[in-house]
């Protein structure tokens, strides 16, 4: 079709049409609305100065009113002093085919967020936490391919409040290749169905990712939460003592892959809410250098699966490296799942609930030889099966009231140190020590 348009517009011809000649040089204007709308057509300066909300705020209406498309941002450092909605069925996207890090703020040599790509530059809101989100996503719409940066935080004090950067409602809402650099909330995951938070990046520094109110599959795929934007200490400690990288309260099966978050209070937080509590597979979740990796205060009967863990505390008042606390009721399940850091000890674990340990690895625990135990169970029923205790320090403590408890198939590092008060239905059997 090109070489025939080429041959006609060298002879001269006068055939063709002028819908015909639209097909070829851009189809989807010759089909009606474009699908593509470019916010600098709107009036989008880019300028990193000038404030760039209405602008987009008219690309997005354009394209949801057309019935869909994509708002296409370009290059360059956008600034909002408000907030943006996505309407049904449209895209707003960046340059970043992959999500980017900048830790070039926190590393001499490296990109800053401001060098390159697209970067949003937010500013609604300081000081409280309350308001809308940046961005609030809808039935099957997307933020794809962005850099979120608050240039207005404090990297070397206590944070300042913002309001979360992403709301995802409706259905289908998704948030893909996205860097959250330096935001105070990350994504409000609640209120939608089969939500998709896919390849993201950053360091939120009071909330990660918060799911509740979830009555259809969620889905959470290689997202993770490192300190690029600021290691000062006084920043660091603030985080370290408040901040929460994933909280899941009622969400019915989320799925949950590849994920990983360094220097929190709490890694994974599992909450009941009004709504209920959590069920759902977490495969291949990591937690490192956070005063409890993993919190469990309810959970579902039909059970958090957890495989493929990897688990790390050693900081903080009582380095843990999972909490069942006393108010759980559910089913709590660790395989394959790997524990190690010179914490004081591997698991505290209460409640009326069934936790099991099955194929895991504990490395280190009771960091200041006190003769903690590496499991410590209160309450409850427990199973630990054909897991390695590594050090030769005690292994497990079975408190009055657990009302049962199986502990087989297991190696210790030195003689076994099972203290067991339980006066409940307790199998200790075929453990091996050296």
């Amino acid at each position: 079709m090109h070489t025939r348009l080429l041959r006609s517009l060298l002879l001269g011809t006068s055939h063709i049409s002028i819908r015909w000649l639209m097909a070829v040089l851009c189809p989807a204007a010759a089909l009606g609305a474009p699908d593509i709308y470019l916010a600098r057509d709107f009036g989008a300066k880019g300028d990193g100065k000038t404030d760039d909300t209405a602008a987009f705020q008219k690309a997005l209406d354009a394209a949801g009113q057309a019935g869909g498309g994509t708002v296409q941002a370009g290059r360059g450092s956008f600034f909002f002093a408000g907030h943006l909605n996505v309407p049904a069925a449209v895209t707003l996207a960046g340059v970043w085919a992959s999500v980017p890090a900048h830790n070039g703020l926190r590393d001499r040599g490296l990109p800053k967020p401001t060098d390159d790509g697209t970067t949003f530059l937010v500013t609604e809101s300081a000081g409280k936490e309350e308001g809308p989100a940046f961005i609030t996503l809808h039935h099957n719409s997307t933020l794809k391919g962005v850099a979120l940066y608050y240039p207005n935080q404090k990297a070397d004090d206590v944070p300042e409040p913002y309001p979360w950067s992403v709301a995802m409602r409706g259905k289908n809402p998704a948030v893909l290749q996205v860097e959250l650099l330096n935001a105070y909330n990350g994504i409000d995951a609640t209120e939608n169905e089969r939500h998709l938070i896919r390849d993201v990046q950053g360091q939120p520094l009071r909330r990660g990712v918060l799911v509740d109110r979830i009555y259809d599959i969620g889905r959470i795929e290689n997202v993770h939460f490192n300190p690029w934007w600021s290691l000062k200490p006084k920043l660091f400690q603030w985080q370290m003592e408040h901040g929460e990288a994933f909280i899941f309260g009622r969400t019915d099966w989320q799925y949950v892959f590849n994920t990983f978050c360094f220097g929190y209070n709490v890694g994974y937080k599992f909450i009941k809410t009004r709504a209920g509590f959590c069920n759902g597979n977490f495969l291949g979740i990591g937690a490192d250098d956070c005063y409890t990796a993993l919190v469990v205060e309810d959970s579902a009967p039909y059970g958090l699966l957890i495989s493929n863990g990897e688990f790390v505390s050693f900081h903080g008042p009582d380095p843990t490296m999972i909490e069942v606390k006393s108010s759980n009721t559910g089913s709590v399940r660790f395989v394959n799942s790997a524990f190690w850091g010179p914490c004081n000890q591997i698991a505290k674990v209460a409640g009326k609930g069934t936790v099991g340990f099955s194929d895991c690895t504990f490395v280190q625990w009771d960091r200041k030889n006190e003769g903690r135990h590496a499991l410590q169970i209160t309450g409850g029923s427990v199973i630990v099966r054909g897991c390695e205790f590594q050090a030769k320090k005690p292994q497990i403590e079975l408190g009055e009231q657990v009302r049962r408890a199986v502990v087989t198939g297991n190696l210790f590092s030195g003689k076994p140190a099972i203290n067991n008060r339980s006066k409940g239905a307790v199998e200790i059997a075929t453990n091996a020590s050296e």
